[in-house]
């Protein structure tokens, strides 16, 4: 019986597989953020890489930066990556990978070879986030030194994570979630993008971090409208929130509304809830929109109102579904007409609940989009006016 089990114990253990694959950290070198740029005929890679003597020294601060990038030209991405080999001494370690940036004419080429190469790569893990460089290359995003995350590749993704959550024009999307729309049938691609405000040069050294005010900042700015995998353009700051509203990813957002007289309120949105439908009626697709928010009295601005007033109430959630409404109302026009393209996903509705008409009406969606009428409804609930009833400007003018 003990031989048995001798047996049964040696065979399970030829089964287990052990750290056959370990790799030692002073093997590797840890890459936290890739941009990928288009220049000619050749792709141009920038990696940042962790320094690590430096970030065992958090603490003390010392001589070196915390983190190098490295930048490499190639007829193919890998290509690029692989010739990096010259000039880093450890191999590219890619499972840590936090933030994604592509070139504006990178993408406006096209950014399926872009995807090809990371969803085949076993060593890369999904949950990194994606964005398009406005305004800049990408390799210029990554060179930026960053002030309060020692990390910039870090500081991209807690950022665009928060904002998304918090704010509502920016958005997160992470590999699995682009494959996804980008092969689903009625809904196109949307991903933030990133810019550089302020002196680059500067932003490239130390000293951008030593100051109080940095010289140069990376921010997120407006959303990337793409037919397939094309860049065919941007959407504003306000025009971004209007379509995260549509499609229901507004988790957390201020819409300020005017008073009568003068000044502004401020309204936190904590709750928005969308239902985005797609019918057939008398033979031709009709769009649906209905918005549910609920929200919280933030800030007020303005003299001699009564927030305790069922009626100020009232006009408040009044106004605030007007501007909702209105915001909603011109991102539909402006993308229906100006970019062509169902951005939203009135088409992946039709596919989803009647798919024998969508069979009928893909091959000319985009077209049949253009001149889609969607009807948009909005309802808004102020919850709470917080911990006082009337602004202390009221006093004031008493």
């Amino acid at each position: 019986m003990k031989f048995k089990k001798m047996l049964l114990f040696a065979v399970v253990l030829l089964l287990l597989s052990g750290c056959w694959n370990r790799r030692e950290l002073n093997t590797i070198a840890i890459q936290v953020g890739l941009g990928i740029d288009k220049e000619g005929d050749q792709y141009v890679v920038t990696s940042q890489i962790v320094n690590p003597s430096q970030i065992a020294m958090l603490m003390s601060k010392g001589d070196k930066t915390p983190v190098m990038t490295y930048q490499e030209k190639g007829h193919t991405i890998i290509e690029a990556i692989r010739r990096m080999t010259t000039a880093v001494p450890r191999r590219i370690y890619s499972s840590h990978l936090r933030i994604l940036v592509i070139g504006e004419e990178l993408a406006k080429e096209g950014i399926g070879e872009v995807l090809d190469l990371l969803s085949r790569d076993h060593e890369m893990r999904t949950d990194f986030y994606i964005t398009v460089a406005k305004d800049a290359k990408a390799g210029d995003i990554l060179k930026i030194l960053t002030a309060l995350e020692d990390i910039p590749a870090n500081q991209l993704f807690n950022s665009l994570e928060l904002s998304d959550k918090q704010w509502a024009p920016t958005i997160s999307v992470t590999l699995d979630q682009l494959l996804s729309d980008l092969s689903s049938e009625g809904i196109e691609v949307k991903l933030t993008g990133i810019s550089v405000e302020g002196n680059q040069q500067v932003g490239e050294t130390k000293a951008n971090y030593e100051q109080i005010d940095p010289e140069a900042k990376l921010k997120f700015k407006g959303i990337a409208l793409f037919h397939q995998d094309r860049l065919i353009g941007w959407l504003d700051e306000q025009q971004s929130r209007a379509l995260h509203y549509i499609i229901g990813k507004v988790h957390r957002t201020i819409e300020e509304i005017s008073c009568k007289n003068d000044g502004k309120i401020s309204i936190d949105i904590f709750s928005a809830k969308s239902q985005l439908k797609t019918k057939m009626h008398k033979g031709n697709p009709v769009g649906e929109v209905h918005i549910e928010a609920q929200g919280n009295v933030a800030d007020v601005q303005c003299k001699n109102l009564t927030i305790t007033n069922t009626k100020t109430i009232r006009k408040i959630e009044k106004k605030t579904e007007e501007k909702i409404k209105q915001e909603v109302e011109k991102v539909l026009s402006n993308v229906q007409q100006n970019y062509r393209v169902d951005a939203f996903g009135f088409g992946k509705s039709l596919y989803r609940d009647d798919y024998k008409n969508w069979k009928k009406i893909k091959k000319h969606w985009k077209e049949t989009f253009t001149e889609l009428p969607i009807k948009t409804t909005v309802d808004v609930k102020i919850r709470r006016t917080g911990t006082i009833n009337n602004p202390p400007l009221h006093k004031l003018e008493d």
